[in-house]
């Protein structure tokens, strides 16, 4: 009797196993549920689209639905090695000076002090030196690097690669604890605790997404989905 037990046991668990390799998408349901740890996908629409601007909605219908590639072969390195000098400052610096606008505090190309709204958190930031700006601020790379990797970006040439990795529209300066915590994952796994911002961050994402051909998968697009119906009328962003 315990004979047979085991069997069906190990017979269970060598059906289970193939099923997760036979469809990995699974993986990205499991992560979803987990991810957000119960957050609900609130949102509030805070911009509204043109008549010239195409919807959010409208370009996510475009972008194909696809499990999620191996990540073999993926760093850091494939799309880029470090920030590039863009009209002879730091393409980081100039992101900084974006986000915190007329408050940012220049010494030559580098930014010593400044104030903004900081999107993922929604919290109001000041910063009075560099060092501060150094430890509190990372520029985030909105359709994460990896994910990129896994939805398309290994198949592209490295040129293009490096566009993704390197393309304003991709970057954002964001808090750094909040960063970290978002890490590689896709809208299924993490969304911003501002609420407020959520629209813009995915309408971001699948912008980029849309530009440069990668894709989404099943439980990504859900996610979406479920943000934007807040906010039909939220634009895409720089397509």
């Amino acid at each position: 009797m315990r004979v047979r037990r085991v069997v069906v046991t190990v017979s269970f668990f060598l059906i289970a196993l193939m099923w997760v390799i036979f469809n990995p998408a699974s993986y990205d349901v499991i992560f979803s549920e987990v991810g957000n740890e119960g957050a609900d996908y609130a949102a509030e629409a805070v911009s509204v689209a043109d008549e010239n601007t195409p919807l959010a909605t409208e370009i996510l219908e475009k972008i194909e639905v696809k499990g999620r590639a191996p990540k073999t072969g993926y760093s850091r390195e494939e799309f880029y090695s470090g920030w590039p000098t863009v009209d002879g400052c730091s393409l980081r610096q100039k992101i900084i000076k974006r986000e915190f606008g007329d408050s940012a505090v220049l010494d030559g190309c580098n930014v010593m002090a400044g104030e903004f709204e900081e999107p993922y958190t929604g919290e109001y930031k000041k910063f009075s030196s560099r060092e501060e700006i150094s430890k509190g601020i990372q520029i985030d790379h909105v359709v994460a690097l990896s994910d990129a990797w896994q939805k398309g970006a290994q198949y592209l040439e490295r040129e293009k690669r490096y566009e993704i990795a390197t393309d304003p529209l991709n970057l954002l300066a964001v808090d750094a604890v909040a960063n970290e915590k978002k890490s590689d994952g896709d809208a299924a796994t993490w969304l911003p605790s501002n609420k407020r911002f959520r629209c813009q961050y995915v309408a971001r994402q699948v912008s980029v997404k849309y530009k440069y051909g990668l894709w989404v998968t099943e439980a990504e697009k859900t996610a979406i989905s479920n943000i934007l119906i807040n906010c039909p009328q939220e634009p895409a962003v720089g397509v």
